[in-house]
């Protein structure tokens, strides 16, 4: 049994894990971009179907002139907090993948699944750093991929805000009740040997 930040694993795990959350409450503290670039480098190491690595990442640190175009895309309740924070970085990942230097490119089944690692990886290593990372979907994607200029053929799977925690003072009173790390639903509830139980 592991226990970290007020949480209790029911099997022996990396108290990393258990720490790892994501909070709103950001203090606007920037992030330099040799640890930015230490986050990102630690994603880059996910595994991947075929080794294909479709994740594909961009990102914005808030001292640069890029900060406004990639706060612009998120949808108000998100851009209220996140533009606290140091870095936002867009997930993608290339739905399509090439057999070889003179096939033509087929669908990468899994490709969301692959950058699921990858996120996961940038998160730990962000958490390491002292710098939680913060996934969100309240985005307008459409808008996003215009201000990007991104192809078709890459899929936004989230945005991430990074930071260093700070007192929440700019949050609502209903966020700032909920800045703690979150339970997780029982592993009985997650995970099953053999067959998939009819009561799941």
């Amino acid at each position: 049994m592991t226990i970290a930040t007020s949480r209790q694993a029911d099997h022996p795990i990396d108290p990393l894990f258990l720490e790892r959350w994501s909070p709103r409450g950001y203090d606007s503290t920037p992030i330099a971009e040799a640890d930015l670039l230490t986050i990102l480098e630690a994603a880059r190491w996910a595994p991947s179907a075929y080794n294909a690595q479709p994740w594909r990442f961009l990102y914005a640190r808030r001292d640069t002139g890029d900060w406004p175009l990639f706060l612009d895309p998120l949808l108000p309740f998100n851009r209220a907090w996140a533009q606290h924070g140091a870095a936002l970085i867009y997930v993608l990942s290339d739905t399509l993948r090439a057999t070889g230097p003179d096939a033509e490119p087929e669908p990468a089944l899994s490709h969301s699944f692959d950058a699921g690692a990858a996120w996961a990886l940038l998160a730990l290593q962000a958490q390491r750093l002292g710098f939680p990372a913060h996934g969100m979907l309240g985005v307008d994607f459409d808008r996003a991929r215009e201000a990007f200029e991104v192809p078709a053929r890459f899929h936004f799977e989230a945005a991430v805000a990074i930071g260093r925690r700070g007192d929440g003072a700019h949050l609502s009173e209903s966020l700032r009740a909920r800045e703690h790390p979150g339970g997780r639903k029982p592993l009985s509830e997650l995970a099953f040997a053999g067959r998939f139980p009819a009561e799941a």
